[in-house]
């Protein structure tokens, strides 16, 4: 070991360590083709395509840094926002097309949050724009946020189908298109919520988790690490519900037409 591993807690991962990580997966996608569970191919590709994004990521936020120029940084940002559009769209199932603007709308909201209420208030970085928390934070937060927000969609426009004829039938009866897809969305923001809220319940007991143990592992202080893994998990919990909220005022009317009629077409 040398000197500046001892005397910073530094561990770096060679060729070897990511070698024997990439040969644990491939092991572990053996046993799926084994019992025939038809994940392998999957696991594979995405491990591999994890690897390429974070090494790529790591480079991109390293020279990021090292200009320190706020207007990289918020371009960094908005190619992330655009990717996590993308995503979103991506991961959600049996949604209708059009949804980009509602969904672009939603991350920009709470990246503004983020940026205005935990960077600038809560961590108060020098200077305010510095990159290695404004990039990082906004990628956590996204990451989360995006997950939510595909299954919110997911789950009203499904639900929304399960329960056509209840809808037609308060619609019938004079209930308002929000009133009518009430049910619907407060299943959806449940069901966005729930690996969040989940995840913020064990933290600390169960589970350390991953910005916490980088911390830790990289040789800063455990109490500091763990103030700035509740900040994190707390606002990402707060942003995801107001994302998940925001994203269904948005798009529940398109389950409906302009005669505020259900449409079974969708």
């Amino acid at each position: 070991m040398s000197d500046l591993t001892a005397n910073t807690g530094v561990y770096p991962i060679d060729l070897w360590g990511l070698a024997i990580t990439v040969a644990l997966v491939a092991v572990s996608a053996g046993l799926s083709w084994i019992m025939r569970l038809g994940v392998e191919r999957r696991m594979l590709w995405a491990t591999m395509r994890s690897l390429a994004q974070l090494l790529a990521m790591g480079y991109v936020i390293k020279y990021v840094i090292l200009w320190n120029n706020p207007w990289i940084c918020f371009a960094l940002i908005a190619v992330m926002i655009l990717a996590a559009i993308q995503i979103t769209l991506t991961r959600a199932s049996n949604i209708p097309k059009g949804l980009a603007p509602q969904v672009l709308l939603t991350l920009a909201v709470c990246v503004v949050l983020q940026i205005s209420v935990v960077i600038e208030l809560i961590v108060r970085p020098h200077p305010w724009y510095a990159p290695a928390v404004l990039v990082t934070m906004t990628g956590m937060l996204l990451g989360n946020v995006v997950a939510a927000t595909a299954v919110a969609m997911s789950r009203f426009f499904s639900d929304m189908k399960a329960r056509r004829y209840e809808v037609e039938m308060m619609l019938a009866l004079g209930a308002t298109p929000f009133e009518a897809a009430k049910p619907s969305i407060s299943a959806s923001v449940k069901m966005g919520m729930i690996p969040t809220i989940s995840q913020l319940a064990s933290s600390g007991i169960v589970l350390i988790p991953g910005m916490m143990a980088g911390q830790v592992i990289a040789g800063a202080d455990p109490i500091m690490a763990g103030k700035y893994q509740f900040v994190v998990l707390a606002v990402i919990s707060a942003l995801t519900l107001i994302a998940d909220s925001l994203i269904m005022i948005l798009v529940y009317r398109t389950s409906f037409t302009d005669r505020d009629q259900y449409r079974a077409d969708l």
